[in-house]
């Protein structure tokens, strides 16, 4: 019970980090399962670029062994896409735009206007993995957020049940990296990662009694959100140890690093048992 004499209630904060990450977010939360502990039911689900995938697969009522089955079969890789871009591309077109930038927002805006001009696949054939990862899932029961950044503005929008837009395009959304995937086209207006925003989006979590965490990538500001979550507010942060960054390797989209990462979640799962334990327990 909480401290209002309430049943507890709980979030459950799924964070960006590419193929790597949705391999480990899946991984971990095995990983705990089999140790007893199920972190996968939560009153809210908040999913940021990978984390979209498996927030709207367990909301969606995916059994969470079902979803490790998927990953580590290697059938289920068919359906995934090499990006034509290099890590190594990549950084190089990221880093001006992170040293010229005035402040956060202008950041946004300027890979907006990347994302927007980059030479990319086209949105159908993006949005055919994400159907792919997803099959027949639509917007479950559960409250669920889903993450996304307009790209011309910069501005953070949160998609759920109620926003009018299909569970798919909001995860291909929320997934779209800048430079590597299309900014994806709702109603005329086009959205990039909400992983730019921020990687975890924790402080959408405000209002829950017990939050976990699991950020595949960090950024400077998660501290100060899990912090802003409020002094009788309970949360655990979970981040790649030592092995998982090993199986991130130094691309986290590359399809080829999925296996080794779902396999390092699954260990590092098993030795978080007792800690998530005792954050779930009433």
């Amino acid at each position: 019970m909480s401290d209002r004499g309430l049943p507890l209630t709980r979030a459950l904060v799924l964070g960006g980090g590419g193929i790597a990450g949705i391999a480990w977010h899946t991984g971990i939360l095995q990983g705990l399962a089999e140790s007893g502990v199920d972190a996968t039911s939560a009153d809210l689900y908040v999913g940021t670029s990978a984390g979209a995938t498996v927030a709207a697969q367990l909301a969606g009522g995916v059994a969470i062994d079902e979803l490790f089955r998927r990953q580590m079969d290697p059938e289920t890789l068919r359906t995934e896409r090499t990006p034509a871009v290099s890590i190594a591309d990549l950084i190089a077109k990221l880093a001006p735009i992170y040293t010229e930038a005035i402040d956060d927002a202008d950041r946004r805006r300027r890979l907006g206007v990347m994302a927007l001009a980059a030479d990319t696949v086209e949105e159908s054939v993006r949005r055919e993995v994400i159907v792919a990862r997803l099959r027949d899932l639509d917007w479950p029961d559960h409250r669920m957020a889903i993450v996304v950044v307009e790209a011309l503005t910069g501005h953070r929008v949160v998609f759920d049940d109620r926003s009018g837009v299909t569970l798919v395009d909001a995860v291909a959304a929320s997934s779209a990296v800048p430079g590597v995937w299309p900014p994806v086209t709702i109603a005329g207006t086009r959205y990039v990662d909400g992983g730019i925003w921020s990687l975890t989006n924790t402080d959408l979590a405000a209002g829950h009694d017990r939050v976990l965490v699991l950020a595949p990538l960090t950024d400077p500001g998660l501290h100060v959100e899990v912090a802003g979550l409020g002094d009788d507010v309970r949360a655990e942060v979970i981040t790649p140890d030592a092995a998982s960054l090993e199986a991130f390797g130094i691309d986290v989209l590359d399809p080829a690093v999925r296996d080794p990462s779902v396999r390092a979640g699954l260990a590092q799962g098993r030795a978080e048992a007792d800690r998530v334990r005792a954050l779930l327990a009433d």
